[in-house]
């Protein structure tokens, strides 16, 4: 549901809420696409998502990234893959050195 402005009225989730609503929702319909097509939905998804980016579309931002978050939910649902955990990299700072900020050399 959106309020008058299209903003998503739901309560927020967690990482694991989402990826079960995911699996609850689309896992059938996942698994009969197979991976690889699953994969091709994220990517084209990511190609929304960077349009929006480029053309400033501030409207658009949040439909896209919510597409891109549910189809990484659903490609790691279908590689058994846990994203609360892969998430827990990330809970104190930098990975590579352990700060955060980050102070790791800019690529």
């Amino acid at each position: 549901m959106t309020d008058s402005v299209g903003r998503y009225t739901r309560p927020a989730m967690t990482l694991l809420e989402l990826q079960r609503r995911l699996r609850d929702t689309y896992y059938e319909r996942d698994s009969a696409r197979g991976r690889d097509a699953t994969f091709r939905w994220f990517v084209e998804e990511v190609g929304e998502l960077a349009r929006a980016i480029r053309r400033g579309d501030r409207e658009n931002l949040e439909h896209e990234f919510g597409d891109v978050l549910a189809w990484l939910g659903s490609l790691a649902n279908l590689e058994g893959v846990d994203l609360s955990e892969t998430a827990a990299r990330y809970g104190h700072g930098c990975p590579k050195c352990g700060h955060a900020p980050c102070r790791c050399e800019l690529r």
